[in-house]
């Protein structure tokens, strides 16, 4: 397989990258910024040497052309005009000098005015500098004509100084677009990294990741991760096989030791000695039954399948009920539910059956879980009252005793492994119960949890109905 690259090279590159194109960004915002003021600068000269023109009878300035009206300008129907009085003092009371009447026709927009310079103090050269300058501003065909003192009225063509044509390429769009798009490759490429290892995480998080390898992609240092990861996985789930297959074979091989220490045992006559020894027997096969029992409930390799949660749990009861013991199915409390539409009232309606209760599941692992439940009512209480019930996501049975005396931190510390309470004496058992069920609550998405009653204690399966 090749190798990828790793996440220090690749932002690396990013980084490069980013500062490369920041770089071009500035280069071109920079550029054009420096071209549109010289465009602007080199307006104004020219307003200044049209004035020298105009007040001195001097050269007209490059790209200016003069030409003498009979008659006074006017307005094209639809044009927008702006006119402007140009004093030599700056002042109308301080006039110096023949005054600069002037004239700006364009079929787009109406000039400010507030930008010449004369207007404000200025000299009458700054305030048709401004003027030239002003028109270099906006991008429009427009119609220059001055008229100086009393004489006739000039058209003055610079279509080359302040026309549409004359300014320069404004690239400072293309440097935005480029900035921004170097930015939104960085961001992408940083979520995509995250999104990878969050994927991961998810992944790791999820229920099948113990039975199923992690997707391996991304990043080389993810990879890596998801191959390390998978090792690992691998090889807890090979020794938690061999461990199952090491107990499944000490618990067949002491199977033939065992009978015959049941057939010498019944040779004795000491009725009481006999029964010490039977028990001690049934102890030891037990033990080695219940640690292969949980082995096997750990791996979890029974597939999922769909089952009715509720039938699986009639089935149980009946077994129970077929050799005389106090194990009673409760019918769970009705959920009224409404019904109705966008335009009319909600209604209440009947409840979901709780015999529809549907889940996918594995079946084995599930009445194992409910026969320990049931089992530890039976042991510790009286009897035991079995309720299944559910919702959209979720579904649970409750087994409810009656008479025990253990309180709910008792039977949480009773979820470990090899665990037995302080009223056990004299019962069997090797205190792997409800570790058993515990896991099996954990691979169906669920919990075990303890609730206690006004005369017993009920202890609650909950599972995910779609978890697999």
């Amino acid at each position: 397989m090749p190798r990828r690259a790793g996440l220090r090279h690749l932002a690396g590159i990013w980084v490069l990258a980013a500062m490369l194109a920041g770089a071009v960004s500035a280069w071109l915002w920079m550029s054009s910024t420096a071209a549109w003021n010289t465009h602007l600068d080199h307006a104004y000269v020219t307003g200044l040497a049209l004035h020298d023109a105009l007040e001195n009878d001097s050269a007209l300035p490059q790209g200016l052309t003069l030409v003498r009206l009979r008659d006074e300008p006017a307005l094209p129907p639809g044009w927008r005009e702006t006119r402007i009085t140009l004093t030599g003092g700056g002042r109308p009371d301080l006039a110096q000098g023949a005054r600069i009447n002037v004239r700006i026709m364009s079929p787009d927009i109406r000039y400010p005015v507030s930008e010449v310079q004369s207007l404000g103090g200025g000299s009458q050269a700054a305030g048709l500098a401004s003027v030239t300058r002003g028109m270099a501003r906006f991008c429009s065909e427009p119609r220059l004509f001055v008229q100086r003192g009393d004489t006739g009225w000039m058209r003055v063509d610079g279509a080359s100084v302040w026309g549409c044509e004359a300014a320069p390429a404004d690239r400072r769009l293309l440097a935005v677009a480029i900035a921004a798009g170097a930015l939104g490759l960085l961001l992408g490429w940083v979520a995509e990294v995250s999104g990878a290892f969050t994927g991961f995480a998810d992944a790791l998080r999820d229920h099948r990741a113990r039975n199923a390898d992690l997707p391996v992609g991304g990043v080389e240092e993810l990879r890596q991760t998801a191959e390390a990861v998978n090792a690992y996985v691998a090889q807890d789930r090979a020794a938690l096989e061999n461990r199952a297959m090491v107990l499944s074979g000490i618990s067949h091989d002491l199977g033939t030791p065992a009978t015959r220490l049941r057939l010498r045992a019944a040779l004795i006559e000491d009725d009481d000695l006999r029964a010490r020894l039977e028990r001690d027997i049934d102890e030891m096969t037990t033990m080695i039954d219940g640690a292969l029992t949980y082995t096997r409930a750990e791996i979890g390799a029974e597939p999922f399948r769909q089952l009715s949660l509720a039938s699986l749990v009639e089935a149980v009861v009946a077994d129970y009920q077929d050799v005389g013991m106090p194990v009673t199915l409760r019918d769970a409390p009705a959920h009224p539910a409404e019904a109705g539409t966008l335009f009319s009232r909600r209604t209440a309606r009947a409840g979901v059956d709780a015999h529809v209760v549907l889940m996918r599941g594995q079946p084995t692992s599930l009445r194992r879980g409910l026969t320990n439940l049931i089992d530890n009512a039976l042991k510790y209480g009286r009897e035991a009252l079995v309720t299944v019930d559910g919702d959209a996501d979720r579904a649970w049975i409750d087994v409810t005793d009656r008479g025990a005396r253990l309180t709910e931190d008792d039977m949480n510390r009773l979820t470990g492994a090899f665990q037995r309470g302080g009223n056990t004496a004299g019962k069997p058992g090797v205190g792997l119960g409800l570790a058993i069920v515990s896991t099996i609550a954990a691979q169906h998405g669920g919990a075990l949890e303890f609730t206690a009653e006004s005369d017993g204690l009920r202890a609650r399966l909950t599972l995910a109905r779609r978890w697999a």
